[in-house]
């Protein structure tokens, strides 16, 4: 097939959006080209296409590039299944405007062929690892929260750095987030927007119950430990918004950095600001229009 850097495409499809006219076009564009298109059994086999059907490490092992059909959700789950292989992933935004996402599926056979003659750049994007208290590790690619349970009392927890102990919080969940995931729910807790060009994490308290309420900013080098204090509920895990596990008072858990854990297409068609403009609604006051 030439001197194209494609020759398997993969495809993580959105569970419920409509993907068909997008894997049309990708599977036209891989005819052509001798390329061989790839999904995972439950997503492909709900739609006719002839995209072949392998478990989820034949994919990962074989695809040159995965393409996520849906949104930052689906962005996120590609991520978090390619985590730590060099394997470019293309998002294309069906619906909603996303972070994450870099094309709509018009521009998606111009991408493609982009692609394949190396005209790309891809942003490196850092997840956040955990070790559950039942020894399996836990990747988030935007956060990690530990979030009361309604009726169960609050978040407390103690954030120590290096065993250091720093702060205490009460609150409605604290959370561990990306600088990926600083615009999703760290955002809306009140944390800051932090550039994907910073490598680093937040530890964010929402609705905080203590007169300390600001949030931290840590260095890739650097891991927090969580320690879920007596006075806490039983709280939920979730990772990347879904849950990942329970914790109870007297359970810690040691959070680092993943340097580099997927590596993220860009063809520079919109830049970060612009779509956290847009997505955030940012403008001025009204004092200064």
């Amino acid at each position: 097939m030439g001197m194209g850097l494609v020759s398997t495409v993969g495809l993580v499809l959105h569970p419920q959006r409509d993907s068909k006219e997008a894997i049309d076009t990708i599977v036209e564009w891989a005819r052509g080209r001798e390329v061989t298109v790839l999904g995972l059994p439950d997503e492909v086999d709900r739609i006719d296409c002839s995209a072949i059907a392998v478990d989820s490490t034949t994919l990962v092992k074989r695809a040159d590039l995965l393409v996520s059909l849906g949104g930052d959700g689906t962005m996120l789950r590609t991520m978090r299944l390619i985590e730590g292989h060099p394997t470019p992933i293309l998002g294309v935004n069906l619906g909603r405007l996303g972070f994450l996402a870099e094309i709509d599926v018009e521009g998606l056979s111009p991408a493609l062929s982009s692609i394949d003659n190396h005209e790309y750049t891809v942003e490196p994007r850092m997840a956040v690892q955990a070790k559950a208290p039942d020894g399996r590790m836990i990747t988030a690619f935007n956060d990690i929260a530990l979030v009361r349970i309604p009726g169960d009392g609050l978040s407390a927890v103690a954030v120590s750095v290096y065993g250091h102990p720093f702060v205490r919080y009460a609150a409605d969940a604290l959370i561990v987030a990306t600088s990926t995931g600083s615009t999703a729910y760290s955002f809306s807790a009140g944390g800051p927007i932090v550039s994907p060009n910073v490598e680093g994490f937040l530890v964010v308290p929402a609705a905080a119950h203590t007169a300390f309420n600001r949030a931290l900013v840590l260095s890739a080098d650097e891991e927090v430990t969580l320690d879920v204090l007596p006075t806490s509920g039983q709280l939920a895990m979730e990772v990347d918004g879904t849950i990942g596990g329970y914790l109870s008072p007297g359970d810690r858990l040691t959070v680092s950095a993943l340097r580099g854990a997927a590596q993220v297409v860009r063809l520079g068609t919109t830049n970060f600001y612009e779509r956290a403009r847009r997505k955030l609604r940012v403008n001025g006051s009204a004092e200064v229009d």
